[in-house]
């Protein structure tokens, strides 16, 4: 369904995204994990036409959408979400998600009825008529998530959904995601809860300055010495080692 190639994306002469290529096949759940200023939401950025990448390919379904304008990438069926959230303060939660509704229904009834159906699947039916302004930061997250959701994507990029969140808060996260993909909807996420990656992804990809370094699964990442370097810095992995021996 996605396709990354070789993309690279510099500021000022500084490469964020370094020749990274990566693959989200349909119905899958696949997360970019990555130390702090890794790169990953700049290359959620180039791949979602935030940002128009220096070099590389996007391809959705086929489609060459490298440098398209976001608009015209949510209408193709992908769309991401935002780490910080900045929903619009004064109006209702279901005028919020009404709209990420209308990029698909033009009639004002029938958007503020899927924007209904939304926010019940991410658990905000009754959060209907609360302002974006009085959400904790929870419910902000979960604003955001339905957002993107009333656009009818067929793939959803979530930038760290689960950041500032507790625990009961993110294993109430990690089931409204699991069952988003249960309805069709194939999933790139960003995350640093490790619990949740481990629970939710079929595979995952670690950047580490711009660079893909390894992909795999959640058990063959986490045993990796390669990505415990790049966390813990050079020589951990031969010191977990030896206190495990």
């Amino acid at each position: 369904m996605l396709e990354v190639r070789q993309l690279s994306k510099a500021f000022s002469g500084l490469k964020a995204v370094d020749d990274a290529s990566l693959d989200a096949r349909a119905g899958e759940i696949v997360a970019l994990i990555g130390p702090n200023g890794a790169g990953k939401t700049t290359l959620f950025a180039a791949i979602a036409g935030f940002h128009r990448p220096d070099a590389g390919v996007v391809r959705f379904d086929g489609v060459d959408i490298t440098g398209q304008a976001p608009h015209r990438i949510c209408a193709a069926g992908m769309v991401r979400t935002f780490q910080i959230t900045q929903p619009f303060a004064k109006i209702s939660v279901r005028d919020n998600i009404m709209v990420g509704a209308y990029a698909r229904i033009a009639d004002r009834t029938a958007a503020a009825s899927r924007a209904e159906a939304i926010a019940r699947r991410v658990g905000m039916g009754r959060q209907l008529d609360q302002r974006g302004a009085d959400l904790t930061v929870a419910g902000r997250k979960r604003l955001e998530l339905a957002r993107a959701l009333a656009t009818g994507p067929r793939l959803l990029l979530l930038d760290e959904v689960m950041a500032g969140l507790n625990p009961t808060e993110i294993t109430e996260i990690v089931d409204v995601i699991k069952a988003i993909r249960a309805d069709g909807v194939t999933i790139l996420l960003i995350e640093h809860v490790m619990q949740a990656v481990t629970s939710l992804a079929d595979r995952v990809y670690v950047l580490n300055q711009g660079r893909v370094i390894a992909e795999g699964t959640p058990a063959a990442i986490a045993a990796d010495p390669v990505v415990v370097e790049a966390y813990l810095g050079h020589g951990a992995a031969a010191r977990l080692g030896g206190q495990h021996a």
